[in-house]
């Protein structure tokens, strides 16, 4: 799984918020920000609706009815709810959207990627003798990223034009 999209370093990037330094165009860098915030939202925003809506399908309890979740945290809204987007105009410039490992609980930590395989392998409440598996639409994560990324693409190339011409 690829863990977070990134468009950074572009050499158009780089040039760009060296000029902007230059000409110490700091509403034309905030403004910047926010169109290539703007641009990367529908992908979160999709993300998270992917998450939310994923369907996670178990082999079957062999004729024995399910029981109760062990834990009331809501697996898929959990995760979701980690999808961020982070925008930096330093030496890195760009946009990251990732899965915050730090918004999860320890025990899920590595779910995102898990799910995104497809197959979800897990103890039957917490007993380690047996365990059960269960299926997701694999991927998530790389099958929206994919959607995604030419859209983001043009977005970002059309703020570097207009800062640019800003700048000229």
């Amino acid at each position: 799984m690829t863990r977070d999209v990134r468009i950074l370093n572009t050499g158009s990037l780089l040039e760009l918020q060296r000029r902007l330094r230059a000409a110490g165009g700091e509403n034309i860098r905030r403004s910047m920000q926010r169109r290539i915030r703007r641009a990367a939202e529908p992908l979160r925003d999709d993300l998270q609706d992917t998450m939310r809506g994923l369907n996670i399908r178990s082999e079957g309890s062999r004729g024995r009815g399910g029981g109760r979740s062990p834990t009331t945290r809501p697996l898929r809204a959990t995760i979701a709810d980690a999808v961020r987007i982070s925008v930096r105009t330093g030496s890195n410039p760009g946009a990251v959207v990732w899965v915050d490992k730090g918004r999860l609980p320890p025990d899920l930590k590595r779910m995102p990627e898990v799910i995104n395989q497809g197959r979800i392998r897990h103890p039957v409440f917490g007993n380690r003798r047996r365990w059960a598996t269960q299926w997701a639409q694999p991927p998530w994560w790389d099958s929206t990223v994919r959607q995604h990324t030419p859209r983001m693409e043009r977005e970002v190339a059309r703020v570097l034009d207009d800062v640019r011409r800003r700048l000229e």
